[in-house]
C-alpha cells in the first residue's frame, strides 16, 4: 500500500514504553501490537462523565515541563495500563506508523478505573434524569397527570426538542417510567419519584385496557394528537409488528410498573401487573390447557392479532403462529426478575394474596430460561450464536424477513446476561443441577461472543451478523460494522455478572474494557445524553433518527446500565479488591 491513511480507535494495554522514541507499545485483544507515537499535538484526557467534571489528577512531576514530550510520556503512560489511542494510521510501502492525538486514560491512579468510583454511575443517572426531566417538562419539580398528557412526547431530538412526531409510545413511557424508578431506587431523589408516579398515573389511566370482566388488561400502542384532537392507537406501528398486538410491547408496558412497585408496594399497581401477566399466560401461552386448538409445544407465541385475539391466524403474516427471543426471553429482564425480588418474601399481611402470583412468576421464571437453554442453541458447535426466530414447534425460522439465518450479537449476550441471574438464584434456593445447566449457555455465549462479538482491536459490541458467514472471514456483517448504545448495555452487564458468578478474571477485563467503550463514546456531553449508535472508530453516528435524544427504544437501556451496573460493581468486583462494597437502595412504600 502506498500513501494510506485512516483514522483509527485502537484500545489495549501498555506493553513497553520508549520515552527517547516519544512511543509506546499497546497489545490489543486480538494479541496484535502497535507502537504508538505521540506528538507536540497529542492531548492526554482522563475519563469524563455525564457531569463534565475533570478528573485528572495524575500526579505532576518536579521541574515538568508540558512541552517535554518523553516528560508527557512518562507522567502519563504506564505499564499494563489499559488505554484507548484515537489518532491517525498510516501505510507507504514496507513503512507503519501510529500518530497518537488523543490518549484516554482510564484513571489518575494506576489499577484503579474511574467508572468504578463510588459515584460513577450514581451521577451519570442522575444526569439522564435531570436532563430528560429539563428537556420534557422545563423548571418543574412537581409533577402531575396532566403535565405528562400535555408535555411528554416518545421522540426528542439531539438537543432535547419535540420532534415533528407528536407520538406518544406506551412502550416507551414505560421505559422512561422504570429509568425514573431506577434513579430514584440509587439516590433516593424525590423528583425522580415524583415524575415516576406521574408518569405510572397516566399510563395506566391513558392506553389501559381492561377485559370486560377485569380478569385482563391489555395496554395500547400509542396515543397521537392531531388538529382536532387526539387518537388512541392500539395496534403497533413498528415495522416489524405493524397492525399487531406484539408480546414484546406488552412485556415492556409493565417494565416501569414492576419498577415502581418495588419502591412502592402500590396495591392498584399489582393488581394492573398480575391483569397483564394473566394475559401473556391466557392469550399468547402455547398451552393446550389454555386453547385446545394450540399445538402445545411450551413457551409464548410473538404476537396477537387484535380482531380475533389469536395468535395463529392468515391476518398476521409472517407473525403467525410464530415465537422468538423477544417472546420468550423478554420476560425476565423487563418485569419477571424485578417482580420476584419484590415479592419473594411476600408482603406481611398479604400473603394470601400474593401467594399464588409469586408461583405463577417462578412458574415462568422455570419455563422461559429451560426453553432458552433447550431450544435456543444451535445444534452445530461450530456456529457461535443462538437462533433467535422459530415457528410453533421450535424449528428454526431462518426466512423472516431481515431476521433470516442471522444474530443479533446485543442477544446473545442479554441471554448469557439473563441466564446467569436466573442461575445464581436457583443457587441460593438450592437448585444446583438446574443453575449449572443455565450457566452452561451462559458461560458458552460469554465466551464466543468475546471472540466473534466484541471489537478485537477498539472494544464495543458490534450490531448484526451472518450466523454462518460466506465470506471466507470470521465476521460477516449484515450492514455494517456499527455499535448501538442497547447492545454495548448487554456486553457491560454480561461480563461483570459473569464474573461475578464464575470469578474468571477474563470475564472482569472484558467487562472494564466495554464499559470504558462505554464511557468513552456512548457518552453526549453537549446534550447530557447517550448517541444511540456509533462507527467501529466510537464516533457518533447521528443521521435521520440515529440522532434522537429519545426515540422508540431509546434511554431505558442507559437507566438499566446505570442501575445495575452500580449494584454489580460494588458487589463482584470492590470485594475483591478490599474496598468498600456498600451500596444503598431507597423506598418509599405506599
Amino acid at each position: 500500500m502506498k500513501r494510506f491513511t485512516q483514522s483509527m480507535t485502537l484500545m489495549g494495554t501498555v506493553t513497553q514504553i520508549d520515552t527517547a522514541q516519544h512511543c509506546f507499545e499497546i497489545r490489543c485483544r486480538s494479541g496484535d501490537h502497535f507502537q504508538i507515537f505521540i506528538g507536540t499535538e497529542t492531548v492526554f484526557r482522563i475519563l469524563r462523565n455525564l457531569d463534565g467534571l475533570d478528573r485528572d489528577r495524575v500526579p505532576i512531576p518536579q521541574n515538568f515541563d508540558p512541552q517535554n514530550l518523553s516528560q508527557r510520556l512518562d507522567r502519563y503512560i504506564k505499564p499494563n495500563a489499559l488505554i484507548t489511542v484515537q489518532g491517525i494510521y498510516q501505510e507507504h510501502e514496507d513503512h507503519k506508523r501510529f500518530n497518537a492525538r488523543f490518549v484516554h486514560l482510564l484513571h489518575s491512579r494506576t489499577g484503579s478505573y474511574l467508572f468504578e468510583e463510588t459515584h460513577w454511575w450514581l451521577a451519570q443517572i442522575a444526569r439522564l434524569a435531570d436532563q430528560w426531566l429539563d428537556s420534557t417538562f422545563g423548571e418543574r419539580r412537581t409533577y402531575r397527570i396532566d403535565d405528562f398528557a400535555a408535555l411528554y412526547r416518545t421522540n426528542l431530538n439531539i438537543v432535547g426538542l419535540p420532534t415533528d412526531d407528536n407520538i406518544q409510545e406506551m412502550a416507551t413511557l414505560a421505559r422512561l417510567i422504570y429509568g425514573l424508578s431506577s434513579a430514584y431506587l440509587l439516590t433516593g431523589s424525590e423528583r425522580y419519584l415524583l415524575a415516576a408516579t406521574a408518569g405510572v398515573s397516566y399510563q395506566r389511566e391513558t392506553f389501559r385496557s381492561l377485559s370486560h370482566d377485569g380478569r385482563y388488561c391489555f395496554w395500547a400502542f400509542g396515543k397521537r394528537r392531531g388538529n382536532y384532537g387526539t387518537r388512541l392507537i392500539v395496534p403497533s406501528e413498528n415495522g416489524d409488528d405493524y397492525g399487531t398486538i406484539p408480546l414484546y410491547e406488552q412485556i415492556y408496558a409493565l417494565v416501569g410498573l414492576a419498577q415502581y412497585y418495588r419502591i412502592t408496594a402500590d396495591w392498584a399497581v399489582m393488581e394492573d401487573i398480575r391483569r397483564t401477566v394473566r394475559a401473556f399466560n391466557d392469550f399468547y401461552l402455547d398451552d393446550k390447557t389454555k386453547a385446545n386448538d394450540r399445538p402445545g409445544y411450551g413457551g409464548y407465541f410473538s404476537h396477537l392479532d387484535y380482531a380475533t385475539m389469536r395468535p395463529d391466524v392468515e391476518a398476521l403474516g409472517d407473525n403467525r403462529a410464530r415465537k422468538n427471543w423477544n417472546s420468550i426471553g423478554d420476560h425476565l429482564p423487563a418485569y419477571l426478575i424485578n417482580l420476584i425480588l419484590a415479592l419473594d418474601p411476600l408482603p406481611a399481611g398479604r400473603e394470601r394474596d400474593l401467594e399464588s402470583f409469586l408461583k405463577e412468576c417462578k412458574d415462568i421464571l422455570d419455563m422461559t430460561s429451560t426453553l432458552i437453554a433447550e431450544k435456543f442453541p444451535d445444534p452445530d458447535p461450530k456456529v457461535p450464536y443462538v437462533n433467535e426466530r422459530f415457528l410453533a414447534d421450535w424449528t428454526p425460522d431462518h426466512a423472516w424477513r431481515w431476521q433470516q439465518n442471522r444474530a443479533v450479537v446485543g442477544h446473545n449476550l442479554k441471554i448469557a446476561w439473563n441466564l446467569t441471574r436466573v442461575a445464581n438464584y436457583y443457587d441460593g434456593i438450592g437448585r444446583k443441577d438446574q443453575a449449572d445447566k443455565l450457566m452452561s449457555l451462559a458461560d458458552r455465549l460469554g465466551k464466543s461472543m468475546a471472540e466473534y462479538g466484541i471489537d478485537q482491536f477498539r472494544s464495543g459490541c458490534f450490531d448484526a451478523v451472518e450466523r454462518t458467514p460466506a465470506n471466507g472471514m470470521p465476521n460477516e456483517f449484515t450492514w455494517g460494522n456499527t455499535k448501538d448504545f442497547w447492545q454495548q448495555e448487554q456486553a457491560v452487564l454480561a461480563y461483570l455478572i459473569l464474573h461475578g458468578y464464575t470469578r474468571d478474571q477474563e470475564y472482569l477485563q472484558l467487562a472494564r474494557e466495554t464499559a470504558a467503550f462505554w464511557n468513552l463514546f456512548f457518552l453526549d456531553h453537549d446534550n447530557q445524553g447517550i448517541f444511540f449508535r456509533v462507527t467501529d472508530n466510537g464516533l457518533p453516528y447521528i443521521q435521520g433518527n440515529y440522532g434522537n435524544k429519545e426515540g422508540h427504544s431509546t434511554g431505558y437501556h442507559a437507566f438499566e446500565l446505570n442501575f445495575l451496573a452500580h449494584i454489580y460493581t460494588r458487589t463482584y468486583i470492590l470485594k475483591e479488591k478490599g474496598s468498600d462494597d456498600d451500596f444503598c437502595l431507597y423506598f418509599k412504600p405506599d
